[in-house]
């Protein structure tokens, strides 16, 4: 009598094909799990820093918050599959853009905001900035708390573009290549922009000094 499917001495067929799939999408999940883990994290340390850079360019903390969380939906929706190594500036990049249409809406504060230009003044070479804190010797003579509350209202003096070139350059850590396509700018723009305003947070805060 002919053997059948059903005849313990048949081996049963194997799919190794099946087996592949099925470790391929439980990989693939796991990579997606760890991705979103990493974004929570990154949206979470970057979220403090991100409000207080609104809330200087905007002057109030509540469209501050609106900003923020919206840069925040639009990396999310846009970009979680960038990586990490490409989050920080493409976040700063949407933050930027969310800010300059928020001045674009609200042209009463543009105009209180930002400073006028002369053609090509932005554009001119200019040193190189220290790669140094710019408060360092004012920390070392007053009291930490004292000294950021003197530095946050230092900064919130800064014309908006010298001020976020500040943000982006030395709180965020960005290139002076990320921070110019954050901010929509040439590299020497960004540059003239972090030294001018490291110039101007140094002379305020030695007016401060003890």
């Amino acid at each position: 009598m002919a053997s059948t499917l059903m005849d313990p001495a048949v081996p049963l067929i194997v799919c190794p094909q099946r087996d592949v799939d099925v470790r391929t999408r439980n990989s693939a999940a796991a990579e997606e799990r760890v991705q979103e883990q990493q974004l929570a994290a990154f949206l979470a340390e970057v979220e403090r820093r991100a409000l207080k850079m609104a809330e200087f360019a905007v002057r109030d903390r509540d469209d501050a918050l609106d900003l923020v969380q919206e840069a925040m939906f639009k990396l999310v929706r846009r970009y979680r599959d960038a990586g990490p190594d490409q989050w920080p500036a493409l976040f700063h990049r949407i933050l930027q853009n969310q800010i300059r249409d928020f001045h674009r809406r609200n042209t009463r504060w543009g105009r209180l905001l930002v400073m006028p230009r002369r053609a090509g003044a932005d554009d001119q070479p200019l040193p190189e900035p220290e790669a140094v804190d710019p408060v360092a010797p004012i920390h070392e003579r007053l009291d930490r708390a004292d000294a950021m509350q003197v530095l946050e209202q230092a900064i919130g003096q800064l014309p908006r573009q010298q001020q976020q070139a500040f943000l982006l350059r030395v709180w965020e850590g960005l290139s002076v290549r990320e921070a110019a396509r954050a901010m929509r700018c040439s590299e020497g723009s960004v540059k003239t922009h972090l030294f001018r305003a490291m110039r101007a947070l140094r002379a305020r805060l030695e007016a401060h000094q003890p």
